[in-house]
């Protein structure tokens, strides 16, 4: 079965890291897309640089940034080919945002 597991960073999660902390996180993540069950995973650009576009009063309404101030941030996500729940878990403690203060949101994705 296939999962998304959307990456939240915590913002600043990376402020006061050195070049070779850095460099450890990066390391883990390269490791993670080099796994055979991940298909897709890309990091997104920084949340400041968002567009929202939502319905307002029967009008759109196109707005800079974020949805929403949160103490969590959409930073990534990866799409994983899993044999069940417990194993995308798996692949989602292995996120290195994880041990920084995020989360990992594990969803299923629609099979059409």
């Amino acid at each position: 079965m296939r999962y998304a597991l959307l990456i939240n960073e915590r913002p600043g999660a990376y402020d006061g890291l050195d070049d070779d902390e850095r460099a450890g996180v990066s390391a883990r993540y390269a490791a993670l897309m080099a796994d055979e069950r991940m298909i897709a995973g890309e990091r997104l650009q920084p949340a400041a640089t968002a567009t929202t576009v939502r319905m307002d009063g029967g009008g759109l309404l196109v707005t800079d940034g974020p949805f929403a101030d949160t103490k969590e941030i959409l930073g990534g996500f990866y799409i994983v080919e899993a044999a069940d729940l417990d194993e995308a878990l798996e692949l989602a403690a292995a996120i290195p945002a994880v041990r920084m203060g995020g989360s990992v949101e594990v969803r299923p994705v629609e099979v059409r």
